[in-house]
């Protein structure tokens, strides 16, 4: 289990009343969970992604603790440029 972040922008009040069922807000649209299990965050990422095809409006971020990946760091996104951390020399810079 990881430390799962969950940010969203301009999205409708349903996002925040079903995030804040799994997850507490620390700051207005700013979602955490210490410990959600991957299958937890597939699920949350599946329902807020299904809304957000269906009305299209804001964007969503998601990010968690991924030791596989570039900087230990795995990010989703709706509705912005994707992103992709890289490793340049020793140093991470995030790539759209």
């Amino acid at each position: 289990m990881a430390l799962t972040i969950i940010v969203t922008r301009d999205v409708e009040a349903r996002y925040r009343g079903f995030l804040t069922s799994v997850m507490l807000e620390i700051s207005p649209g700013v979602y955490v969970a210490p410990n959600m299990s991957a299958a937890v965050r597939a699920r949350v990422w599946e329902v807020v992604s299904d809304w957000w095809h269906s009305l299209g409006r804001g964007a969503l971020v998601l990010v968690w603790r991924d030791k596989a990946a570039t900087g230990h760091l795995r990010i989703e996104t709706l509705g912005e440029p994707p992103k992709e951390i890289v490793d340049a020399d020793g140093v991470l810079l995030v790539k759209r």
